[in-house]
């Protein structure tokens, strides 16, 4: 068998280049595949080529095979010219015809049938300027882009650019400009499609051809002063062509306006260039709350275009259950309009949730020639993948800049300049990277969203192809330590403002980079801990602020328990430390963690460092009554305002007089409190500490109830709900909620309670009967099994203190009962007494008063006078009930 046996029939003279592709490939002793991956196609290219089912491969798909088979010389120009014998007539050069009746669309738009011809359409508009241009296909999402581009053009500019990846709209949107800026071109509005190896002569021809005259000299007279609109399609087919053909049109017809649609700019003087990004996708989250009015969705052009292009294949839209994975599916697809028609087309076969997860990851792959009725620009060029049309743009690229954009892949979503340089630094000079992101942004491989700082981002497909291509390279674990490297700079420089009197910015900030924070980490744990470790350690408050106290610990553990990271500088352990001890503490871990604060404390001392002492005191303080030992809490806490006020730490003393108020409210001193409360006030405010405002605030909402000022309470803790949703603490903000909820229950406002009950629960509906067996074992906001949280507590002390207001005493019993139990696992140990002096008051159960005395005795609570006034009327009761017995 020869290896011409799989060839298809009556490819003719095209088996010169199927032989020639296959014999330099087996030469450099590559397979198929191999090759594929070297020259950035698809495998299914090398394929046809060598059976000879593609009889004109694009010149770009050669100059990459020639590329990654190593060819120069007399071979590469012989390997060329097989792709392309000269045919029997140049229909490119026919430039006075009108294309046949028959259109087809790609996801850029209308092309006539035939190539190398003009654009042309036939229609007047109401002001009777003629437009030669194919209708343009509805657009989605892209009426600002319209907007820009046809102001830019009013606004005298020789020639605008639309530059960016295949697929991306460039054709559309041009024919859509076309359209809507006639009325300002009486001269007429015409388009010319360039074709491969078109010279400038043929773009010259066709060119004057459309604009309504044979010769380039009848030019002037035809327009007689009116300003014109020429398109020019697929520039970089004869990028130098197009350029000399520019011009000579310009210098002949100075009222000319041109716009160009191409994967990089013509290079022209006075070329503006107008990059065409992706549509936009929803962020990650975006879902309707109503399953029933996907709107929210809608909203977003990617989404938006998706559901469309859906419609086209299926009756039924998307149902509730697919709107989140045709978020997560377009945000995948980077908002670029070609993969979003491709993959949609599927949809006749598979739903939403099956597309994510059978082609999530594999979005290069998608193909043109897997679209159900896609009729390609060019038959013969057969089909052209994703990854293709990505690599085509890669290889316009220098060297160098290749290779700058293979490092920047590892960037997996916005960054910086100031980012992309350190990244690219690995360890030597910091270049300028303006330059090499203005170029990226010209051939529309790189997005720019917004106006901060991290406002840069690699399309999608752009990052997948650097990456595969790093992989290939051999590059991908230097990048991937370099970037670890790199985000934990910019972790340890932003964490400490954390604490600042402005948090918000870091907090954004650190939220941006939350993809690269959790790629960076796990690479890391594996291949370099130390830097895993110095990343985790800068982490923890971070980890608080946004919820993910639990997931934050379980890493810090694993990286201090590494045997890799036991030589680490014990200072950085001792951080780390520190920060899985905070953690434990905000989840009910707290007695696991003392040895390790411990231990922390004593390597902070040993080294003198004081801001690690202040810290290592002040979570032993908050760990400590966990274990019983409040009065060694208490001591913690008083040597912390002792050290700070020696050293002048504003902010380390006001944290220490919070710490110290807890323990004044612990043995019913609640004018201390405060006291203590109103000080850390005037600290925070002069040291600039809105959140340590906001938390004395909070607290002394919480003495207000305890006091039984219950408007008070609710009034002062409201503000500070609000004003802490917008700092972003959402576990400081329901602890605040819950003191709300509390003085509404005990107040007897009990519909408000209610209401503030299902803010505390927002998965169940709080009705007016439940019970706590009702929550069951797998329920996550009620207290069934899943016990210890402070919200737990907390909920089931309001459900109690309405029912014991509604006069359900054995309701109030069940949930006070309940409350008990959560606050047992939870950390503040007065929602343990006040659940068995409820408790006490719903059932009048002396055994009761046995255990609320054990546990108070346990725990060094007092009780506040309205408590023992409680108590000791229920106790006269029993006395009198007993007596008349």
């Amino acid at each position: 068998m020869t290896p011409d046996h799989d060839r298809s029939p009556g490819t003719g003279g095209r088996t010169g280049l199927s032989d020639l592709l296959r014999g330099h490939r087996l030469a450099a002793g590559l397979t198929q595949a191999e090759l594929a991956a070297r020259a950035g196609v698809g495998v299914r290219t090398v394929r046809d080529l060598e059976r000879g089912r593609s009889v004109r491969p694009q010149r770009t798909t050669i100059d990459l095979l020639a590329d990654a088979l190593g060819l120069t010389g007399a071979l590469r120009q012989a390997f060329s010219a097989a792709a392309r014998p000269a045919p029997a007539a140049a229909p490119h050069r026919t430039a006075d015809g009108p294309y046949p009746a028959g259109q087809h669309r790609t996801a850029d738009g209308p092309y006539p049938a035939a190539r190398h011809l003009p654009l042309t359409g036939s229609a007047t508009t109401g002001s009777g300027t003629p437009v030669a241009l194919p209708q343009p296909v509805p657009l989605i999402g892209r009426d600002r882009d319209v907007a820009e581009v046809a102001a830019l053009l009013a606004a005298d500019h020789p020639v605008v650019s639309l530059v960016g990846l295949a697929g991306v709209g460039k054709t559309a949107l041009a024919l859509t400009v076309g359209h809507a800026a006639a009325a300002d071109h009486p001269g007429g509005v015409a388009g010319v499609l360039v074709g491969e190896g078109s010279d400038a002569t043929d773009v010259l021809a066709a060119s004057v051809a459309v604009l309504g005259v044979n010769r380039l000299a009848d030019l002037p007279g035809r327009l007689a002063g009116r300003p014109a609109l020429l398109l020019l399609d697929a520039v970089e087919r004869a990028p130098g062509a197009v350029t000399e053909a520019l011009r000579t049109l310009l210098a002949a017809a100075p009222g000319l306006r041109v716009l160009v649609t191409g994967r990089r700019p013509v290079g022209l003087a006075g070329e503006l260039v107008r990059p065409v990004a992706p549509l936009d996708v929803p962020p990650a989250g975006v879902v309707p709350a109503d399953p029933a009015d996907p709107a929210a969705l809608a909203r977003w052009p990617a989404a938006a275009l998706f559901t469309a292009r859906l419609a086209q294949v299926r009756r039924e839209p998307p149902t509730p259950a697919e709107l989140p994975a045709l978020a997560a599916l377009v945000r995948r697809l980077g908002g670029l309009p070609l993969a979003i028609e491709l993959m949609a087309a599927r949809g006749r076969i598979l739903d939403v949730t099956e597309l994510l997860d059978r082609y999530g990851d594999r979005v290069l792959d998608l193909a043109t020639g897997d679209r159900p009725g896609w009729e390609p620009a060019d038959p013969a060029a057969g089909t052209v993948t994703l990854r293709e049309a990505v690599a085509t743009s890669y290889h316009l690229l220098a060297p160098a800049d290749r290779a700058a954009l293979r490092w920047l892949s590892a960037f997996g979503n916005r960054w910086s300049v100031e980012l992309a340089e350190d990244l690219l630094a690995d360890g030597g000079a910091r270049a300028d990277a303006v330059p090499l992101l203005d170029r990226l942004l010209e051939l529309g491989l790189l997005s720019v969203r917004g106006t901060g700082r991290f406002r840069f981002r690699l399309l999608d497909a752009v990052r997948d192809f650097a990456a595969e291509q790093a992989a290939a390279a051999g590059e991908l674990a230097r990048i991937r330590r370099r970037h670890a490297l790199v985000v934990t700079g910019l972790v340890v420089r932003t964490a400490p403002n954390l604490l600042g009197g402005e948090p918000s910015a870091a907090l954004h900030l650190l939220d941006e980079a939350t993809t690269d924070i959790n790629v960076a980490l796990a690479y890391a744990a594996d291949d370099d801990p130390e830097t895993a470790l110095r990343l985790a350690a800068a982490l923890p408050r971070w980890w608080r602020l946004r919820g993910r106290d639990v997931s934050g610990r379980r890493w810090l553990r694993r990286l201090l328990d590494d045997p890799r990271t036991a030589d680490a500088d014990p200072l950085l352990r001792a951080w780390a430390l520190i920060g899985a001890s905070g953690l434990a503490a905000e989840h009910g871990a707290a007695a696991e963690e003392v040895p390790g604060a411990r231990a922390a404390l004593a390597a902070f001392r040993a080294a003198g460092e004081v801001t690690g002492e202040l810290w290592s005191r002040l979570v032993l303080g908050t760990l400590l009554p966990a274990t019983g030992a409040h009065d060694e809490a208490r001591e913690q806490a008083e040597a912390v305002l002792e050290l700070a006020t020696r050293h002048g730490r504003a902010r380390e003393m006001a944290v220490a007089q919070t710490y110290l108020s807890w323990h004044d409210v612990r043995v019913g001193e609640l004018a201390g409190a405060r006291r203590r409360l109103a000080s850390v006030d005037r600290l925070a405010a002069q040291s600039g500490e809105q959140q340590l405002r906001l938390l004395a605030r909070a607290h002394l909402a919480e003495v207000a109830r305890l006091e039984g000022r219950y408007a008070d309470a609710v009034a002062q803790g409201r503000g500070v709900a609000r004003a802490l949703a917008e700092v972003g603490d959402p576990g400081q903000r329901r602890r605040v909620l819950g003191t709300v909820g509390l003085a509404l229950a005990q107040a007897g406002r009990v519909d408000e309670a209610l209401a503030v009950l299902a803010e505390l629960r927002p998965a169940l509906p709080v009705p007016a009967q439940r019970r706590p067996a009702d929550a069951g074992s797998g329920d996550r906001t009620g207290v069934g099994a899943d016990h210890g949280r402070p919200e737990d507590a907390v909920c089931a002390l309001i459900e109690g203190q309405v029912a014991l207001h509604r006069g359900d005493r054995e309701l109030a019993a069940e949930w006070f009962a309940a409350a008990a139990e959560a606050a047992v696992a939870g950390r503040d140990r007065r929602d343990l007494i006040e659940a068995l002096v409820g408790l006490a008051a719903s059932t009048a159960d002396l055994a009761v008063l046995d255990r609320l005395d054990r546990a108070r005795r346990d725990n060094g609570i007092s009780l506040l006078p309205p408590e023992e006034d409680l108590l000791y009327a229920l106790v006269a009761r029993r006395d009198v009930r007993t007596r008349r017995r």
